[in-house]
């Protein structure tokens, strides 16, 4: 792409774009001829107004107009590569809200369309299909802050501030999931501002929770664990009536992501406290569940707390545990959850030392959901640490997984 004079990239982004010649040339108030010489290389784009306002129209960063050197990642199904990231930022970096205040608000989708396609994002995204999601998120993110720009101060502005909110969340996942901390802490940060108008204390206790989740990411581990205990506390059922299924599951997940940071840093005490109250609140919910999105129950509890004695260093810990789970329920799992575990306990076998059976955990996770393993930096790594400890020649599923994903020794 980067090799390409910027009259092909204009091209290029406009058909990624599904916009006729003329189409663009109406949104840029030009004529389909003046577009046509543009991006035949007949006409040079020697104003940076001008750039800039194709970006705009295209809805990409400028820099991908301008020839920015786009790493992509090696050909793995379902990951999210450079240039799915830089679109994902160019719509964060829409402020929308502030632009309705100067111009008429665009056609936003119906807030029952809006719907359809946030719930198939969720699921996308626990089926572990990144790529798929982070084709579809930059059109969702414009989507969405359209429709909360559309619906401001109406009836219905707090269901399209609830539906926002959600896309941020779906964003700072995915890209979480892909080493772009930054970026899923912006995201994060923008789903609590807008949870606030939404006026929902659950939808802003899981944006609380991306944003710990993004912090610990950072490094930020304290920071990470304040945010999720003074958040559950706020918002932990205190009475029998609060004690909703919705509320039990967003109090527990705040309280495992807690324990997650508290373990980065050592602190087992904490760690054990925060598990169990948040078995304690799995035991009053009765079972697994997803409301809002959480996958939180009791076996997610024994999941983070495997996944704690990895951060703890007790690998032995971490396969007791996971050895116990009750396996229809963890079958009854989504994909992303249980691929996710699988790493953990790859990486837990790696503290033991025992590399056939923490490469037979990655392989199961790359079974299951190919893009969890193969997509993530944290999987990299684990394999890359398997392959140092291999003894000899590497087993042939495990090497050609490796190569897959652009590991080497």
């Amino acid at each position: 792409m980067d090799e390409l004079p910027i009259g092909r990239r204009v091209a290029y982004w406009r058909g990624r774009r599904k916009m006729s010649q003329q189409v663009f040339a109406d949104r840029l108030g030009k004529s389909k001829s003046w577009v046509d010489k543009v991006e035949r290389g007949v006409r040079r784009l020697d104003k940076f107004s001008v750039v800039y306002e194709i970006a705009d129209v295209l809805a990409i960063d400028v820099t991908l107009l301008l020839g920015k050197d786009v790493e992509r990642r090696p050909d793995t199904p379902n990951c999210i590569d450079q240039v799915e990231v830089e679109e994902i930022r160019a719509a964060l970096e829409r402020y929308d809200q502030m632009s309705a205040f100067f111009h008429p608000i665009p056609q936003a989708p119906p807030l029952t369309e809006m719907r359809k396609a946030v719930s198939h994002a969720w699921l996308t995204y626990q089926h572990a299909k990144y790529g798929v999601l982070a084709r579809k998120l930059p059109q969702l993110l414009r989507d969405a802050q359209a429709a909360d720009s559309a619906h401001a101060g109406g009836e219905e502005a707090r269901d399209a501030a609830h539906l926002l909110g959600q896309v941020y969340q779906i964003a700072s996942s995915a890209l979480r999931k892909v080493g772009e901390h930054e970026l899923s802490w912006l995201a994060a940060d923008r789903s609590i501002a807008v949870s606030q108008r939404a006026g929902d204390q659950l939808l802003a206790g899981m944006a609380s929770h991306r944003v710990g989740m993004a912090l610990l990411s950072l490094g930020r581990v304290r920071s990470a664990l304040e945010v999720n205990v003074n958040i559950a506390n706020r918002i932990a059922p205190t009475t029998p009536e609060a004690a909703t299924p919705e509320r039990l599951s967003v109090y527990g997940l705040l309280l495992l992501t807690g324990a997650m940071a508290a373990a980065r840093i050592g602190d087992s005490a904490t760690v054990r406290d925060l598990v169990s109250g948040a078995e304690q609140a799995a035991g009053a919910l009765g079972g697994d569940f997803n409301y809002y999105w959480t996958s939180f129950g009791p076996t997610n509890v024994e999941l983070h707390r495997a996944a704690a004695a990895v951060e703890l260093g007790d690998g032995g810990k971490a396969i007791e545990t996971h050895n116990a789970i009750n396996q229809s329920c963890f079958q009854a799992m989504l994909p992303e959850r249980r691929a996710h575990h699988f790493l953990d306990i790859a990486r837990g076998y790696t503290q033991l030392g025992d590399v056939e059976m923490a490469s037979e955990m990655l392989l199961e996770g790359d079974r299951l959901a190919p893009a969890e393993i193969r997509c993530r930096p944290l999987a990299h790594e684990v394999i890359s640490d398997v392959l140092r400890r291999t003894r000899g020649t590497p087993p042939a599923p495990i090497a050609e997984l490796a190569e897959q994903m652009g590991v080497g020794v």
